[in-house]
């Protein structure tokens, strides 16, 4: 018999498309049910056959011009077509400046955010300038 598929189902399928890596908890809260229901409708999403996976979306623009990669001519080449190994250095940009960070980054971790900065003045500006956006998000974790 098919199943057709309601307003929850497709909230959540849109939740995940958009980020994968949510946990049900979060997605509750977006389409405003229990965590509880948004498992169960995953669960019965994977069962049908529908979702097959959660797969990463790699951006390889983020890989160092040093490191050596390999990759096919498809036009969106998949993650395992890739030669995807330790070893492979991710450049990675200030949250604030959007300048490389050489060395070790400083981090600002909130909720289950994380946040990289080439410096501690980038970092304490980022957090004037989002500090309400910032408590809001802790305010969250600290209600559920």
């Amino acid at each position: 018999m098919p199943h057709e598929l309601d307003d929850i189902d497709v909230n959540i399928i849109a939740a995940l498309l958009k980020d994968g890596r949510k946990s049900f908890r979060q997605i509750s809260k977006e389409v405003s049910i229990s965590t509880p229901t948004v498992k169960a409708r995953y669960q019965r999403l994977v069962n049908l056959g529908l979702i097959k996976s959660i797969s990463p979306i790699l951006d390889m623009t983020k890989i160092a011009k040093q490191t050596q990669v390999k990759i096919t001519n498809e036009p969106v080449p998949k993650a395992t077509e890739y030669s995807i190994k330790s070893g492979l250095v991710v450049d990675v940009i200030c949250a604030y400046c959007e300048g490389n960070i050489h060395g070790a980054p400083k981090v600002l971790k909130f909720g289950e955010h994380e946040r990289f900065f080439c410096c501690t003045s980038c970092k304490t500006l980022y957090k004037e300038k989002y500090g309400g956006r910032i408590n809001s998000i802790l305010k969250q974790d600290i209600e559920i």
